[in-house]
């Protein structure tokens, strides 16, 4: 037996051993994720004890280096880690933008002192992070940010305004990025972390279509960042920015994977539709259009593997993110376009405890940002023509 065939039958053992029932049951709703933070009230008992089990371990951040929170672990053992996972279904123990987002920044730009203080944290769930970066007049020309940060000595004195902040409101930090010289565009941004509850920090909600709001506006008013919050160099903030917007990118893709477990799009067309004397889906039309989108889904689950090994492996393409996000993205609208096909008219219900209050309607209506977050379509699309096929620029 080969050393990794031994780490797959003794982490299956663990997972079998360790992993709550209530944790291997499909993700239902937003409640049934978890997010950590400080204020863990919110987390049920088994959403608790498997973040907490799988943050021991490291497993939360399985390839991070053990010295900073990680589990150490191979690309091949995170793999067959993932892997076993999936085959007991077992939700991801922890979402967390300082996973998919800041701590990749992090591990590459920040100071050795950053990363002892805070990737430890993120990787046990302790504290919860949103990202400050698109402004009301700098979305997709983010370059443009006007949020200020003025050199007061030992602190920077930020003031402005950030808009589309997920869960802002419920954040215990924000990485954050700042204007910090006025006579250059990118060359003049800094990449700056500080804690929410600082004096002159606030929220509000934004109501989106679905009824649901993970966005914030978030205003700062004379909000003091001490100096060694500062990640990378300072003006330096804009290569930090991009390294993160390939992760975020990342992280986006991968909702054109699902969720795992039971699939939802043929158990609702089943339920509607029902069967015909072959034992098929009864309508042709919808059976090919799901026999089609299935072919695509695994095709992209294929490329998702391998683009992630060349991640970690530094050969992947620069572009290549937005090559992901893009697929990714239109892979999830169209799931969830056909889902809606499926329920018929009764996907349309907002209210009902049946329809776990309109879940499967809110949820189509929420997709309809994916193509804007992190980047808009457009401009994966532009990056990709550029980058990637090497076209000539308009």
């Amino acid at each position: 037996m080969t050393d990794l065939d031994t780490f797959r039958t003794e982490t299956r053992a663990w997972l079998e051993e360790n992993c709550p029932p209530e944790m291997r049951e499909p993700i239902r709703s937003d409640k049934d994720t978890a997010w950590g933070g400080r204020d863990q009230s919110d987390m049920t008992p088994a959403q608790k004890a498997w973040m907490d089990r799988m943050g021991a371990r490291g497993w939360t951040v399985p390839d991070w280096p053990k010295e900073y929170g990680g589990g150490g672990l191979s690309a091949a053992e995170t793999k067959v880690l993932r892997e076993e996972m999936a085959r007991i279904r077992a939700r991801n123990p922890l979402y967390s933008f300082g996973i998919s987002m800041l701590g990749p920044a992090l591990l590459k730009y920040g100071t050795e002192e950053q990363k002892k203080r805070f990737l430890p944290e993120i990787a046990r769930g302790e504290i919860r992070w949103c990202q400050g970066y698109s402004e009301p007049n700098a979305g997709s020309d983010l370059a443009s940010l006007a949020t200020s940060a003025e050199d007061k000595g030992d602190h920077f004195l930020v003031n402005g305004q950030k808009v589309w902040t997920s869960y802002a409101d419920k954040a215990d930090w924000i990485f954050c990025l700042v204007r910090t010289d006025k006579t250059t565009k990118q060359g003049g941004i800094s990449f700056v972390l500080f804690d929410m509850r600082t004096p002159g920090v606030s929220t509000k909600p934004i109501l989106l279509i679905s009824g649901y709001s993970p966005f914030c506006e978030t205003f700062f008013d004379n909000v003091e960042v001490p100096k060694e919050n500062l990640v990378g160099e300072l003006n330096r903030g804009w290569d930090v920015a991009k390294y993160l917007l390939g992760h975020e990118r990342e992280m986006i893709s991968g909702m054109g994977l699902g969720a795992g477990g039971k699939n939802p799009l043929i158990e609702g067309a089943l339920a509607t539709i029902g069967l015909d004397h072959d034992g098929r889906l009864a309508d042709p039309l919808l059976r090919a259009q799901i026999a089609l989108f299935e072919v695509r889904a695994r095709a992209f689950t294929a490329q998702s593997e391998r683009f992630i090994d060349e991640l970690k492996a530094g050969r992947a393409h620069p572009a290549q993110p937005s090559m992901m996000k893009y697929y990714g993205t239109e892979l999830n609208k169209s799931r969830h376009e056909l889902m809606m096909a499926a329920g018929g008219s009764d996907e349309l219900e907002w209210e009902s405890e049946a329809s776990r209050g309109g879940h499967h309607a809110r949820a189509w209506l929420r997709t309809k940002a994916n193509s804007i977050e992190g980047g808009t379509s457009e401009i994966q699309l532009n990056i990709i023509a550029k980058r990637i096929l090497e076209l000539p620029g308009a």
